[in-house]
Protein backbone atom coordinates (compact mmCIF):
# COMPACT_ATOMS: atom_id res chain seq x y z
CA UNK A 1 0.00 0.00 0.00
CA UNK A 2 1.40 3.65 -0.76
CA UNK A 3 2.45 5.04 2.17
CA UNK A 4 0.33 8.19 1.66
CA UNK A 5 -2.57 6.45 0.76
CA UNK A 6 -6.24 6.98 2.09
CA UNK A 7 -4.64 9.72 4.64
CA UNK A 8 -6.25 13.62 4.32
CA UNK A 9 -4.89 16.42 3.02
CA UNK A 10 -4.25 17.66 6.76
CA UNK A 11 -2.12 14.61 7.57
CA UNK A 12 -0.44 14.65 4.23
CA UNK A 13 0.99 18.41 5.03
CA UNK A 14 1.32 17.33 8.49
CA UNK A 15 3.95 14.81 7.27
CA UNK A 16 6.20 18.18 5.77
CA UNK A 17 6.05 19.93 9.27
CA UNK A 18 6.57 16.93 11.57
CA UNK A 19 9.81 16.26 9.07
CA UNK A 20 11.15 20.13 9.18
CA UNK A 21 10.41 19.94 12.93
CA UNK A 22 12.42 16.67 13.50
CA UNK A 23 15.53 17.94 11.00
CA UNK A 24 15.72 21.36 12.32
CA UNK A 25 16.26 19.75 16.06
CA UNK A 26 18.87 17.01 14.91
CA UNK A 27 15.99 14.76 15.50
CA UNK A 28 16.32 10.96 14.06
CA UNK A 29 14.39 10.65 11.10
CA UNK A 30 13.01 7.94 9.22
CA UNK A 31 13.98 7.20 5.62
CA UNK A 32 10.59 8.90 4.18
CA UNK A 33 10.86 11.92 6.78
CA UNK A 34 14.74 12.45 5.56
CA UNK A 35 13.23 12.30 1.56
CA UNK A 36 10.84 15.07 2.38
CA UNK A 37 13.17 17.25 4.57
CA UNK A 38 15.58 17.08 2.11
CA UNK A 39 12.84 18.07 -0.77
CA UNK A 40 11.70 21.33 1.80
CA UNK A 41 15.41 22.37 2.11
CA UNK A 42 15.86 21.90 -1.83
CA UNK A 43 12.89 24.80 -1.75
CA UNK A 44 14.09 28.03 1.07
CA UNK A 45 10.84 29.89 -1.12
CA UNK A 46 8.98 27.50 1.49
CA UNK A 47 10.14 27.79 4.52
CA UNK A 48 8.30 30.77 5.76
CA UNK A 49 5.14 28.13 5.12
CA UNK A 50 6.55 25.35 6.72
CA UNK A 51 7.65 27.55 10.04
CA UNK A 52 4.20 28.88 10.25
CA UNK A 53 3.20 25.44 11.58
CA UNK A 54 -0.70 24.67 12.08
CA UNK A 55 -1.51 27.70 9.83
CA UNK A 56 -0.05 26.07 6.55
CA UNK A 57 -2.88 23.18 7.41
CA UNK A 58 -5.51 25.34 6.73
CA UNK A 59 -3.80 27.19 3.45
CA UNK A 60 -5.73 27.02 0.24
CA UNK A 61 -3.94 27.14 -3.12
CA UNK A 62 -6.09 27.23 -6.67
CA UNK A 63 -5.49 28.45 -9.59
CA UNK A 64 -8.48 30.84 -9.11
CA UNK A 65 -6.22 32.30 -6.21
CA UNK A 66 -2.95 31.93 -8.46
CA UNK A 67 -0.53 30.53 -5.88
CA UNK A 68 1.29 27.58 -6.40
CA UNK A 69 0.46 24.88 -3.76
CA UNK A 70 4.30 24.30 -2.83
CA UNK A 71 2.49 20.19 -0.52
CA UNK A 72 1.88 19.63 -4.17
CA UNK A 73 4.98 20.94 -5.86
CA UNK A 74 6.91 18.91 -3.42
CA UNK A 75 5.10 15.93 -3.55
CA UNK A 76 5.82 16.00 -7.41
CA UNK A 77 9.48 16.21 -6.51
CA UNK A 78 8.98 13.68 -4.21
CA UNK A 79 7.51 11.18 -6.78
CA UNK A 80 9.62 11.72 -9.20
CA UNK A 81 12.64 10.80 -7.07
CA UNK A 82 10.59 7.51 -6.17
CA UNK A 83 10.39 7.25 -9.84
CA UNK A 84 14.12 7.77 -10.62
CA UNK A 85 15.05 5.53 -7.56
CA UNK A 86 12.91 2.60 -9.43
CA UNK A 87 13.54 2.95 -12.54
CA UNK A 88 9.37 2.96 -13.00
CA UNK A 89 8.16 3.60 -15.50
CA UNK A 90 11.60 1.84 -17.25
CA UNK A 91 13.63 3.90 -18.58
CA UNK A 92 13.06 7.22 -16.64
CA UNK A 93 16.32 6.80 -14.58
CA UNK A 94 18.42 6.75 -17.86
CA UNK A 95 16.12 9.77 -18.88
CA UNK A 96 16.31 11.71 -15.81
CA UNK A 97 20.25 10.98 -16.00
CA UNK A 98 20.39 12.33 -19.22
CA UNK A 99 17.91 15.67 -18.80
CA UNK A 100 20.10 16.27 -15.27
CA UNK A 101 23.45 16.61 -17.17
CA UNK A 102 22.18 18.63 -20.02
CA UNK A 103 20.49 21.16 -17.47
CA UNK A 104 23.27 21.00 -15.24
CA UNK A 105 21.69 19.26 -11.89
CA UNK A 106 19.35 17.37 -10.69
CA UNK A 107 17.10 19.71 -9.30
CA UNK A 108 16.66 21.63 -12.19
CA UNK A 109 15.59 18.02 -13.80
CA UNK A 110 12.95 17.45 -11.35
CA UNK A 111 11.52 20.95 -12.14
CA UNK A 112 11.36 19.68 -15.75
CA UNK A 113 9.33 16.94 -14.89
CA UNK A 114 6.81 17.71 -12.87
CA UNK A 115 4.72 19.71 -15.27
CA UNK A 116 4.87 15.92 -17.57
CA UNK A 117 3.94 14.23 -14.26
CA UNK A 118 1.28 16.16 -13.18
CA UNK A 119 -0.88 16.74 -16.84
CA UNK A 120 -0.42 12.82 -16.73
CA UNK A 121 -1.86 12.35 -13.16
CA UNK A 122 -4.36 14.88 -14.13
CA UNK A 123 -5.37 12.73 -17.50
CA UNK A 124 -5.80 9.71 -15.28
CA UNK A 125 -7.76 11.55 -12.57
CA UNK A 126 -9.98 12.83 -15.62
CA UNK A 127 -10.52 9.66 -17.59
CA UNK A 128 -10.70 7.23 -15.23
CA UNK A 129 -7.99 5.31 -16.50
CA UNK A 130 -4.42 4.10 -15.11
CA UNK A 131 -1.75 6.94 -15.71
CA UNK A 132 -0.03 6.52 -19.60
CA UNK A 133 3.23 5.40 -18.55
CA UNK A 134 4.65 5.24 -22.05
CA UNK A 135 3.16 8.96 -23.35
CA UNK A 136 4.37 10.33 -19.87
CA UNK A 137 8.15 8.79 -20.51
CA UNK A 138 7.91 9.95 -24.09
CA UNK A 139 7.27 13.30 -22.69
CA UNK A 140 10.59 12.99 -20.59
CA UNK A 141 12.89 11.49 -23.43
CA UNK A 142 11.93 14.47 -25.58
CA UNK A 143 12.70 17.05 -22.67
CA UNK A 144 15.74 14.95 -22.17
CA UNK A 145 17.11 15.32 -25.93
CA UNK A 146 15.95 19.01 -26.07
Amino acid sequence: MPVFEGQGRDALRRRYLDAWRKRAANEPLSALEAQIAGVIADHPEYLALIEVGEAALAAHYTPEGGRENPFLHMGLHLAIRDQVATDRPAGIARAFQTLAVRLGEAHAAEHAMIEPLAETLWQAQRTGLAPDERAYLERIERLARG
